[in-house]
């Protein structure tokens, strides 16, 4: 379980900072917010539709997936993993990875 999470930091870090070194985007097409979606299926499954006791994504509004990433990454909300993964996303990466999830079936 550790390694797992050790593997979706890491792996968040680095898409965080390859994403960072480029310039900023006005608007991610759907293959690559897919992509950087595809780093929270570790925690909250695959497209979003978590096993257990973590939230799914999928289905949810975009406005509120939206908000709530922005208030991790700026210390708002209190989080174990979290806070650290969103530190390195762009609002517009944000948008996107919230878009992705909104477009999702709603998970059972």
């Amino acid at each position: 379980m550790k390694t797992q999470r050790t593997v979706a930091v890491c792996a968040a870090a680095i898409t965080a900072l390859l994403w960072s070194a480029a310039p900023a985007l006005a608007q991610i097409d759907a293959n690559s917010a897919r992509y950087i979606a595809a780093n929270c299926a570790n925690c909250h499954g695959t497209q979003g539709s978590a096993q257990g006791a973590m939230p799914s994504l999928a289905g949810r509004q975009k406005s509120d997936l939206a908000s709530q990433m922005r208030a991790f990454r700026d210390g708002t909300r209190p989080a174990t993993l979290m806070h650290q993964i969103a530190k390195g996303y762009s609002d517009v990466q944000i948008d996107a990875i919230a878009d992705h999830f909104a477009r999702q079936p709603a998970a059972r």
